[in-house]
């Protein structure tokens, strides 16, 4: 990575950048919200188009001189929507909350009623946290999982019909396994609810078939752009021509101002990547490394919520051994390992605290991580979990940890 221009003008900055890139060379990440990006997309972000105001849409700015930018922003429009099989598409928000905010903006009135998954069973803050705007200005009903950590949709339904939702939320932030979007769209049809489907953590496997697609039952389709899809950080709306105009006076003046066009150029050149046969491949080795780490964690005797998983993420259930969230993700950092501390569904300890660690393999995949990696990663974690207070397991670990990442070097 080049940071000679930047050494030059700021020395003490250049030099903490270089120790993040250390920190990630060395480090396994299993952050499931994480990935690394192309050399191309990271150069993209950082090039001239940072200097351009564009607020506004393609050839409908308040600005003059964006006859290029808007060149870039509809191609960046133009490969989405052919990536999900969606009419429209509005490229311009900051983050996945913010495209949530945008919909949520043009859907509804404040205090309308929104069914979504509860935060604590693998929602999101944006979902309808109290916390949160979603929350804040809306009335949230919540739905969970079972005790087999599986949305229950006639329990759904119930809700729906009971409460009368004007929007419904399928999408979450820590589910590991299939969301039947037919069957999400039949409740919201049945009680005329809008529907959202937030797919920011399983976009790429969406985009690649590895996952069953929202576009056809959701009205609206909401995601990141890093996570599994690999690209900048930032978030995309889509939606039938219906809601398009809508959107996109939702995103601006609604919810933003200016877009971000260096970023926009970023996500077009993801958008490019995911449609390359070699991005299906790395999709599916995500699963496969994913599937792999959870029956690993399970064969060392540790409980992993649903059983299994069917995407990129699992959740590890520390309840049965007494060991906190939060302990046991500061315990795998001293071994080079990075996760986050997360809730399980009915857990007795603060979100600030947690009886679970979410894990994901989308980041460790574009490493060049393979099953028998994973196999080795899961002991290390088990390791961590059973045996923290053992100094030489513990050294042990962490340089087997080091070992991969030097097996796999990230951005030589």
């Amino acid at each position: 990575m080049e940071l000679d221009v930047i050494r030059r003008e700021d020395p003490e900055v250049a030099d903490l950048i270089e120790q993040e890139l250390h920190r990630q060379q060395n480090t396994i990440e299993l952050i499931a919200s994480e990935n690394f990006t192309s050399e191309a997309i990271m150069a993209a972000a950082g090039t001239v188009l940072t200097n351009k105001y564009a607020e506004g849409k393609p050839e409908k700015r308040y600005y003059n001189g964006c006859e290029v930018i808007d060149k870039i922003e509809k191609i960046a429009q133009e490969r989405v929507c052919k990536l999900f099989g969606m009419a429209h598409a509005n490229v311009q928000p900051h983050s996945g909350a913010q495209a949530n905010m945008a919909v949520f903006l043009y859907a509804l009135k404040p205090r309308d009623k929104v069914l979504s998954m509860d935060l604590s069973n693998g929602g999101h803050l944006s979902h309808g946290s109290p916390v949160n705007f979603s929350g804040l200005y809306f009335d949230v009903v919540s739905y969970g999982v079972d005790e087999n950590g599986y949305i229950d949709y006639d329990e759904v339904e119930k809700l729906a019909v009971e409460n009368k939702p004007k929007l419904i939320i399928a999408g979450a932030s820590n589910y590991p396994r299939i969301i039947d979007f037919k069957r999400f769209r039949e409740i919201a049809d049945k009680v005329g609810a809008y529907l959202l489907a937030d797919i920011a953590h399983i976009a790429g496997l969406v985009a690649t078939g590895l996952h069953p697609s929202p576009a056809g039952y959701a009205h609206f389709v909401t995601t990141t752009t890093h996570k599994t899809l690999r690209g900048p950080r930032g978030g995309v709306i889509m939606c039938d021509e219906e809601h398009a105009l809508g959107i996109d006076k939702a995103v601006f003046p609604g919810t933003q101002g200016g877009p971000l066009e260096h970023i926009i150029a970023a996500k077009a050149i993801a958008f490019k990547e995911a449609m390359a046969p070699e991005y299906k491949e790395y999709c599916a080795q995500v699963v496969k490394n994913s599937k792999v780490l959870a029956q690993t964690l399970i064969d060392n005797g540790l409980d992993v919520v649903s059983g299994g998983t069917d995407n990129h993420l699992m959740t590890l259930d520390l309840r049965k051994i007494g060991r906190t969230g939060k302990d046991i993700a500061n315990l795998l950092e001293e071994v080079h390992i990075t996760a986050n501390k997360n809730t399980v569904p009915n857990d007795p300890q603060s979100p600030f605290v947690t009886s679970g660690v979410r894990l994901g393999t989308a980041a460790t995949t574009t490493r060049g991580f393979k099953e028998d990696d994973m196999k080795i990663v899961g002991k290390i974690i088990a390791n961590v979990v059973k045996h923290s207070d053992d100094a030489e397991i513990m050294a042990k670990s962490a340089q087997m940890a080091l070992e991969l990442c030097q097996k796999h070097p990230l951005y030589k």
